[in-house]
């Protein structure tokens, strides 16, 4: 799909390509006399790749986190100049749909260098607001821990074993997110300082101050996702240490079950034995005898555990 904005004077200033096709691209090509690459190309991870130059125009790609449901990031492209922007995506974007509305309303600078900043304030508003959600989730996933598993003495280890496994998986989807918003960023924070360095003679007045504010909230909310990474990486050795616990305590009851039978399976199989002379055998109280011993023997080593504060 193919959007343009234009300026005032009916000059494009912004050329939006949503997954578009070769004579899409073909078209914009012609028309701004500008090489847009392909999306092989944005999705490569050399620095020499993402950021280059060509004249006055800079070339610049970044994954970045795209609606739900998508199973990752997803690349962007941008080709920038004094007169034009074009932007090259695949996918439903946050920021976009704002920065077109505030383009038609004329509540910006119809200039490229308007149009990439409000893009790239958008982008990192909804970076903000995700990693928001992200710590919410896991402050949720901290509660159900500590005060589900860490205060309490659950019985029911099939519950237990689903409700560790739920959390697990809560944390593990919230990682993921993470690593997905921290690529975002490292992308945002190496090409913002590209970008007014190349475009220092020719970006419109009032625009650099706005890119070192994003540059600068870009910087906080690195601080932030690492916190919430390492928060992450707390929760999940601690479920996995509950998980540890729950599995000791289960080889623990089988050791001692196993111990306690030992005696009763002893005195039992002696007295099984077919020995023609056995003194019990002819005693009334011998059957009465024989119980009591087995039941003793199993009583002592249960005490004797209870006693040691193994069970």
């Amino acid at each position: 799909m193919l959007n343009v904005c234009s300026a005032n004077s009916g000059k494009p200033v912004w050329v939006d390509l949503f997954d578009p096709t070769p004579e899409e691209v073909s078209q914009v090509e012609r028309d701004t006399q500008l090489h847009l690459p392909a999306r092989q190309h944005l999705e490569e991870i050399e620095s020499s790749s993402r950021l280059s130059t060509s004249g006055e125009t800079i070339y610049l790609s970044m994954p970045v986190v795209a609606h739900e449901g998508e199973p990752g990031p997803t690349p962007l492209g941008f080709v920038l100049n004094r007169d034009i922007l074009v932007t090259i995506r695949f996918t439903q974007l946050h920021g976009f749909d704002t920065a077109t509305q505030r383009f038609n309303e004329g509540q910006q600078s119809n200039s490229s260098t308007a149009v990439f900043a409000a893009l790239l304030e958008g982008i990192t508003d909804y970076a903000a607001d995700a990693l928001e959600h992200i710590g919410s989730e896991l402050n949720d996933v901290s509660h159900r821990v500590f005060r589900n598993y860490g205060r309490k003495r659950l019985h029911n280890a099939k519950r237990t074993n689903l409700g560790l496994r739920a959390v697990l998986i809560a944390v593990g989807e919230a990682g993921d997110k993470l690593s997905q918003i921290r690529e975002s960023l490292l992308g945002l924070q190496r090409f913002l300082p590209y970008v007014l360095e190349k475009g220092k003679d020719w970006i419109e007045k009032g625009i650099p101050e706005r890119l070192r504010t994003v540059s600068r909230d870009l910087q906080s909310l690195a601080d932030f996702e690492n916190h919430l990474s390492n928060k992450a990486q707390f929760l999940l050795d601690a479920i996995l240490g509950f998980i540890n616990t729950e599995q000791n305590d289960i080889f623990k009851v089988l050791t001692i079950v196993s111990v306690v039978g030992i005696p009763p399976t002893l005195v039992a199989s002696m007295y099984g034995m077919n020995f023609h002379y056995m003194p019990e055998l002819a005693w009334h109280w011998g059957y009465a005898w024989g119980l009591g011993l087995i039941f003793l023997s199993a009583i002592l080593p249960t005490v004797w555990f209870k006693w040691r504060g193994w069970w």
